[in-house]
């Protein structure tokens, strides 16, 4: 193999391993994404329910 075939070689393998190692950082900022939003969306849902009791609770005090 000729130094300028080897040269080209270490690039690819060079370009490989960085796209490899950037697909998985990125599968992991992804993954990271979806478990904060669904901590949001359960927190949310957490407001949502307190709201709710506190707002049944004060309209059966009034009905009573």
């Amino acid at each position: 193999m000729t130094n300028n075939n080897k040269r080209n070689k270490t690039k690819e393998n060079i370009k490989d391993t960085a796209g490899s190692a950037f697909h998985t950082v990125h599968s992991a900022l992804e993954t990271t994404e979806d478990a904060a939003m669904n901590a949001v969306d359960a927190t949310a849902n957490a407001v949502e329910n307190v709201t709710d009791n506190v707002t049944n609770k004060k309209q059966n005090r009034n009905n009573q």
